[in-house]
């Protein structure tokens, strides 16, 4: 039994693509085509077939993929010496990407943490985007939003959570006195949506009310959204903590609101690839300790393959 194709089968059934698959293991394209017809001979199964353009697996395949999954990360786990993590000599490269307002509230504390104990260390950025195939493909090292992952291959961390409040410039004409909702229904509202969405959780808690609000423009950042609302009579419904140090420096205020919205909770997430990755780890635990300083440290522990509760 060759082994081997069980790490072939995995990359297969991820990329759903010879090509893909094949550029993850560093293979060419002919080769893990090669490769796709031994697991065929052994399987009994097409495992992968043509629709369109492109590949989908098979029944057979989806009924393998958890337990290849799991198998191939055992066996790596087996195989992987257990290193000593020297943060002072260690030299890599790692990217992080998330929504603009907790890049904001990591990046400073982060770089200053990363820096003191391991100097070679090189952080990259990056905002959202619409896309999210960069955790599988191994270009994003971790996800920060406020999202649980719902693919079986990653991992995640709940790290804190927040509070959603009215953002409002300080002269406003409803900055004083108690917000109700029948004031909130007649204020001009800026939505943060890198979609472009003009609804969010707020619409749906006034819609249990028989009621609307007016949002008259979508920001795809939290920054871009409180430049308004500090320009305007517009409001802005942003994460307290978060947002706190923009709001500040833009001499907003904060209000809370006359809805029940559930906490926004802080989630990291990464590709389970990483799991036994000690550099990886360490790097997870800096991102874990200056987010539950940020946020209010209510989270819960990892979760996703191979973890359980208490894991990190």
């Amino acid at each position: 039994m060759d082994l081997n194709l069980l790490v072939a089968l995995d990359a297969l059934l991820e990329e759903n693509s010879v090509t893909a698959a094949a550029d993850r293991l560093h293979l060419t394209p002919p080769a893990m085509s090669r490769t796709l017809a031994r697991i065929r001979r052994a399987t009994g199964d097409d495992i992968l077939v043509r629709a369109g353009r492109s590949m989908v697996p098979t029944p057979r395949a989806l009924e393998l993929r958890d337990e290849t999954r799991d198998l191939v990360r055992r066996a790596t786990a087996v195989l992987t010496p257990v290193r000593r993590l020297d943060l002072a000599r260690l030299n890599r490269h790692f990217t992080v990407r998330g929504h603009d307002a907790l890049l904001a509230a990591l990046a400073a504390p982060l770089i200053a943490r990363v820096g003191a104990t391991a100097p070679n260390i090189r952080l990259s950025l990056l905002a959202e985007s619409v896309d999210q195939p960069h955790l599988t493909r191994g270009q994003v090292d971790l996800e920060i939003g406020a999202n649980e992952p719902g693919r079986p291959e990653l991992s995640c961390e709940v790290v804190g959570t927040d509070r959603m409040v009215l953002a409002l410039r300080r002269g406003h004409p409803l900055a004083k006195g108690r917000v109700g909702v029948d004031r909130l229904v007649r204020m001009a509202f800026v939505t943060v949506s890198r979609r472009g969405r003009l609804h969010d959780a707020v619409d749906d808690a006034l819609a249990e009310r028989g009621l609307r609000r007016r949002v008259i423009a979508s920001l795809p950042t939290s920054a871009a959204a409180l430049d308004v609302v500090s320009r305007s009579d517009a409001v802005a419904v942003v994460a307290e903590r978060v947002c706190r140090p923009a709001s500040a420096r833009l001499g907003l205020v904060t209000r809370r609101l006359p809805l029940e919205l559930p906490p926004t909770p802080v989630v990291v997430t990464w590709h389970h690839r990483h799991d036994s990755d000690p550099a990886h780890a360490w790097l997870r635990g800096e991102v874990r300790s200056v987010l539950r300083e940020v946020t209010d440290g209510a989270g819960r522990p990892a979760t996703g393959p191979g973890h359980r509760s208490g894991s990190a």
